[in-house]
């Protein structure tokens, strides 16, 4: 199976669904860093959820889905581009052993009451931020959450992730007549029979057919997806450049050379004293950089 977002709709009936399936992007995720079971779930479910967010949530720049939690997992970033690729981290508690045990630890014990926090940053224009409080059991419950109070739009995800795939469904009901009520809570308590097991197992064409057979569901050409990171040695010389000079040149003392590692996808960018000189050359020593 390829990485790939599947969209389908319900002829007779306000309701619209995707399907995420994520294999080379997750295990080039999974490649950069060893995560514990549990931290890995998590992140594999959440990369999950932004590609199915990617295709349901309309924008042209960057969306980003961040945890913030002071439990056993302390951040997980997961960044999607309007162009459907994908790159995503999580950091943890690494003293915590717990971690390296147990694979089904619940997300509240993992997050210790964190936060989702869902930011859209268009091409241009303002961005927007959307934060959710990670109190159900899943990240799938948040996003559901999410929907209902932000959107107004009933919505059932379902999110798997294992050491080599993950997937995820997402079904909505659209604003439609109140005929259609029956409709969708079949819809949903079909979905909800979806186990990870299934979810990661079986491919789009053929999950949709399973679950939804009485209906007239109409599916569309699959969207690729793709792990693609956006770091740069640009960017990276900006982040230094943004500095104050002193410590800058403090770093370059200590160690010949600066070098910074992107976590994301772990490119190491060196900046020698010939590069630091360049960077600094517009810079004042506030860390403003002159015109």
């Amino acid at each position: 199976m390829s990485d790939s977002l599947t969209r389908f709709l319900f002829d007779r009936h306000p309701v619209r669904g995707e399907f995420a399936s994520l294999d080379a992007s997750w295990l080039a995720v999974l490649e950069r860093r060893s995560y514990p079971p549990a931290i890995r779930r998590v992140l594999g479910e959440t990369l999950a959820a932004a590609a199915l967010l990617s295709a349901t949530i309309k924008y042209d720049g960057l969306m980003t889905l961040q945890i913030q939690a002071k439990g056993l997992l302390r951040l997980l970033v997961v960044q999607v581009t309007a162009e459907r690729t994908l790159r995503a981290l999580a950091r943890w508690d690494e003293s915590a052993g717990r971690l390296e045990q147990e694979a089904s630890i619940p997300l509240a014990e993992l997050c210790g009451h964190g936060t989702l926090v869902l930011t859209i940053e268009p091409a241009s224009g303002e961005a927007y931020q959307g934060i959710v409080a990670l109190d159900g059991d899943s990240i799938a419950e948040a996003l559901e959450a999410y929907f209902e109070r932000s959107e107004q739009l009933p919505t059932h995800l379902c999110l798997a992730a294992d050491e080599c795939r993950a997937a995820g469904l997402l079904v909505q009901r659209l604003p439609g007549s109140d005929s259609d009520a029956d409709l969708w809570n079949r819809v949903e308590q079909l979905s909800a029979t979806l186990g990870a097991e299934e979810l990661l197992a079986i491919d789009a064409a053929t999950l949709l057919r399973r679950l939804f057979h009485e209906e007239d569901v109409r599916v569309f050409e699959d969207q690729p997806l793709a792990f693609r990171c956006t770091c740069s040695r640009e960017r990276t010389g900006g982040m230094l450049r943004a500095l104050a000079p002193a410590e800058v040149r403090e770093l370059l003392a200590e160690q010949g050379e600066i070098s910074v590692d992107c976590e994301f996808c772990g490119q190491r960018y060196r900046f020698d004293a010939v590069d630091v000189g360049a960077l600094l050359a517009g810079t004042s020593e506030s860390g403003v950089t002159r015109h």
